[in-house]
């Protein structure tokens, strides 16, 4: 969750290593990626304001939160990476400003998946009071207690920023990092509380929901096994979220594996942590839907298709 901790290996040590046709490489190679994982996750969102059939239903307003949530949190975390190889430093004001929506929308991530198994233990276990416990304000209120939790979370280091460093602080240059701005002892044990106490209450949520979905599920039930498949997912989404924890131990994995491509491997594990979550969620979510995959591929195709046929398609 913590999405700045790889950072650390990943650009100060390639920084220093990387030719410049590599380190080159590496910044167009995480560009590429993002731009076209965006693109698809923009797509998606443009598809789901178009139709007002996907905008009524909590299911695909979760979903779509979740995706916007993952735009913002790939484009910081990318700037952030082209930003160590091209300016090494920033001012702390500046990285601030890149550091908290980053770390904001990172938390979100998890949260989003437990209420998203949620909405679906609810579908499949207690159908008949599903329109009146997930509704479209109910499901806004819920977006708005994502982001209450994690703002909660994250409030507590601005002010201690505020209160223990001086002003003269804020105008230096530092290597943008989360540790780097709230360096506080105080900041990092909190923050690693909050994200022990996130991660167990999304996981305790993802069990929960998947076994009672697993008893109700029976052979001839699709929708029930789709539900209990669908948390799977979530569950595979989180455990790729988790992978920072173990984010140094497989460096030196790979490193011993392959000696002499410590930058190599950093940048492997930057892409794994931080592009392949963000890969995973319009594809396992979106597209299994029949439904919204025949409205995505008519937007998705008006790039590469005549524009006025793309039109004509969609009214």
């Amino acid at each position: 969750m913590n999405f700045t901790s790889e950072l650390t290996n990943a650009t100060m040590a390639s920084n220093q290593r990387d030719t410049l046709l590599t380190a080159v490489g590496k910044n167009l190679t995480v560009l590429v990626l993002g731009i076209t994982i965006n693109y698809i996750n923009a797509t998606m969102v443009h598809t789901f304001n178009k139709h007002h059939i996907f905008r009524m239903n909590p299911r695909f307003i979760l979903f779509i939160h979740l995706v916007f949530n993952d735009m913002i949190q790939l484009t910081t975390s990318i700037s952030l990476f082209v930003i160590s190889y091209t300016f090494h430093t920033i001012h702390v004001y500046l990285c601030c400003l890149i550091i908290l929506p980053a770390i904001l929308t990172t938390q979100n991530t998890p949260l989003n998946l437990a209420f998203m198994a949620a909405e679906c233990y609810i579908a499949v276990c207690i159908p008949l009071r599903y329109n009146n416990i997930c509704t479209v304000n109910g499901t806004y209120i819920v977006i708005g207690i994502i982001w209450a939790l994690s703002s909660l979370s994250v409030l507590p280091d601005v002010f201690i920023l505020l209160v223990t460093e001086p002003l003269e602080f804020f105008h230096t240059r530092i290597f943008c990092l989360r540790d780097t701005v709230f360096r506080s002892a105080y900041s990092v044990k909190k923050r690693d509380a909050s994200h022990i106490l996130f991660l167990v209450v999304v996981w305790l949520t993802l069990f929960y929901t998947y076994f009672r979905i697993l008893f109700v599920a029976k052979a001839a039930d699709a929708d029930a096994k789709k539900a209990r498949n669908t948390i799977l997912l979530h569950g595979f989404q989180v455990l790729l979220c988790m992978i920072v924890y173990v984010q140094p131990m497989l460096t030196e994995v790979l490193t011993y594996l392959f000696p002499g491509s410590a930058p190599s491997a950093n940048f492997v594990m930057f892409t794994i942590n931080q592009i392949l979550p963000r890969f995973v969620s319009p594809i396992v979510y979106g597209l299994r839907d029949k439904t919204f995959r025949k409205y995505f591929k008519k937007y998705l195709c008006t790039v590469n298709c005549n524009p006025r046929r793309a039109v004509k398609a969609l009214s």
